[in-house]
């Protein structure tokens, strides 16, 4: 496809609030469905020691090994409601869109969502072999650990982002992203006592860290998985009398000999996709430095 053919450069780019309600469709379907279920957690809970929706879905390691693994991806959707101020949701989800539509920019929307979903999982995961481990209690939930993947993944990308800390002190995205996870690697080795399932944070952003050196891609995994999972549910629907006939070799995406220049083809992506709404003049230092790392790679392969 030609660079006539994209999007971001056959259409005109829409107005400000035009480009929000285009952008982070993922996120604010996660929002979403946080909010709801932060409020039948709310509508639910009779007592401190009665709060059974909670008690069905969070992170429990016993369960998990005793065969409810729906636990490992439920969690990630519910939050503390003890607090007179609900800061654990407004906190999880406000780092959410901030990150969350810079990276669903990067990835779109299917890929995200299977980043996403992965990240609290693996984060539910590491969560669990720490406390078979001794190191962490047995019960957690919050949406924490996919976030600081999220957030991970985000400043590997945009590192000297600035991000401005108490909304007054200008810090780079990476230093605040190591001085967190920092914080909560210190937490979890002295096996001091908290609240905070700092195992789960931990795991989610190595997860992040991860996808992002190796370039790993989880949504074309799921395709190719995908076509023998409904050949088996056609199969086991399909009455006596049947038909034979030859079944079509899934069609499989070409991959790059190259994981750099495929994730700064998906950088430069974004960025012209950002010029189409915005404008040039609107774009950041690190939106100008994917240009320009971009341009190097062409001007290398010249010949």
């Amino acid at each position: 496809m030609g660079i006539n053919d994209r999007d971001y450069v056959r259409r005109s780019g829409p107005s400000f609030l035009g480009s929000f309600v285009e952008r982070g469709t993922i996120c604010k379907w996660l929002i979403g469905v946080n909010v709801v279920v932060f409020v039948v957690q709310l509508l639910t809970r009779t007592g401190p020691a009665n709060d059974p929706f909670t008690d069905a879905l969070q992170l429990d390691v016993n369960k998990v090994f005793h065969g409810e693994v729906w636990r490992l991806f439920t969690h990630a959707f519910l939050h503390d409601t003890r607090e007179s101020f609900p800061t654990h949701i407004l906190f999880n989800m406000l780092f959410l869109w901030w990150f969350g539509t810079d990276v669903e920019d990067l990835y779109g929307p299917r890929e995200f969502l299977a980043f996403y979903l992965s990240s609290a999982v693996v984060a539910a995961v590491v969560f669990c072999v720490a406390h078979l481990a001794g190191l962490g209690g047995g019960l957690g939930y919050g949406a924490s650990g996919a976030v600081l993947g999220v957030i991970v993944l985000c400043a590997c990308h945009y590192p000297t982002r600035t991000i401005r800390l108490m909304f007054l002190i200008p810090v780079p995205l990476w230093i605040l992203v190591l001085a967190y996870v920092g914080m909560d690697a210190y937490t979890f080795l002295s096996q001091q006592e908290t609240t905070t399932a700092v195992a789960a944070h931990l795991g989610g952003a190595a997860f992040g860290f991860a996808y992002y050196k190796l370039n790993w891609r989880i949504s074309p995994t799921i395709d190719r998985l995908w076509p023998n999972i409904d050949l088996w549910r056609r199969r086991a629907v399909r009455p006596r009398l049947r038909v034979y006939r030859e079944e079509p070799e899934p069609v499989r995406a070409a991959v790059s000999a190259d994981p750099e220049e495929d994730r700064i083809k998906a950088e430069m992506d974004a960025v012209l996709e950002k010029i189409s709404r915005v404008g040039r003049e609107n774009l950041s230092a690190d939106d100008l430095e994917v240009l320009q790392r971009a341009s190097e790679i062409l001007r290398r392969r010249r010949p």
